[in-house]
């Protein structure tokens, strides 16, 4: 097994900024016959030691590690209780041992081991030490000028921003869940829903969406509502629920996953469920004019 030149992080989201570090670490590993490594953690770290995980993270492990591995690079899992209590030095000295590193890319905040003292500095020092080359990133920026990173792209699908979060992502954010049975309010209406169980850990921008639902190895189109549902709940929990266009099967205890494309309005409250009725009427057809 040849030596690595690896890159570490939670890469939550697998977003642009992510991917130009990726093409950066394959031409770096090439260049100096060395095999690309992407090290990752299920979640980001902070979040595992403060217990917070919930409605904070944009990919859920298995669906970070499907995006990874289109990357063409070997992808290996980190255990975060394995190795929080390491120093950096003991950290390093791992990712030379047991991970055969010969080269190392990172980004210009990273830092590593117990209260993250293994900075630029310290890896400067270690890598020269070692003969293992050492090379660090700017950050890639959208148009705006913004640091694209994940932190920002949560905040946009906190707002509800899909498009805005799509474009610094590379790809539609995507949701996927269980089928599970609701109140069949929707089929009453003539708009039989999906109600996804969706994990905790998932964020859930809120508001009425076109979306590109999966089912069953196949393709249909969508209008997705994620929200309170305050014309017919009075204290009810945010709820997933997807009608899927010109589609009528028993679909119950299925995996159902969508690609969130354009926002077509935030939740509002109706009179009653005619006027609602006349709302998701409009809502289908900005859907289909959307989606084309």
């Amino acid at each position: 097994m040849g030596k690595k030149f690896i890159t570490i992080g939670t890469f939550d989201g697998v977003h642009l900024g992510h991917k130009f570090i990726f093409d950066i670490l394959k031409k770096l590993a090439a260049k100096n016959n060395l095999e690309p490594l992407i090290l990752t953690f299920d979640f980001a770290p902070k979040l595992l030691k403060n217990n917070d995980t919930k409605n904070k993270v944009l990919t859920l492990p298995d669906e970070k590690l499907v995006l990874l591995k289109q990357e063409n690079c070997e992808v290996k899992k980190l255990d975060f209780e394995k190795i929080k209590n390491l120093t950096c030095q003991e950290f390093f000295d791992i990712l030379i041992k047991d991970y055969k590193m010969g080269g190392i890319l990172t980004g210009e905040d990273f830092a590593f081991g117990k209260d993250r003292l293994g900075k630029k500095d310290f890896l400067s020092k270690a890598c020269a030490e070692n003969n293992i080359i050492y090379s660090c990133q700017n950050f890639v920026n959208n148009k705006e000028g913004h640091k694209i990173s994940s932190s920002l792209i949560r905040k946009f699908l906190e707002q509800g921003e899909v498009s805005v979060a799509s474009k610094m992502l590379g790809h539609f954010y995507t949701l996927k869940g269980l089928i599970v049975k609701g109140q069949q309010l929707g089929r009453q209406m003539g708009f039989a829903t999906a109600n996804l169980k969706i994990d905790t850990c998932k964020i859930l921008p809120k508001g009425v969406f076109a979306v590109k639902v999966f089912l069953d190895n196949k393709e249909y189109k969508g209008v997705c509502n994620i929200g309170l549902r305050p014309t017919v709940e009075k204290n009810g929990a945010p709820l997933c629920e997807v009608h899927i266009l010109d589609f009528n099967q028993d679909i119950y205890g299925k995996i159902l996953q969508i690609a969130l494309v354009a926002k077509i309005r935030g939740e509002k409250k109706f009179a009653d469920l005619g006027e609602l009725t006349q709302q998701i009427n409009k809502d289908t057809a900005s859907a289909v004019r959307i989606l084309g």
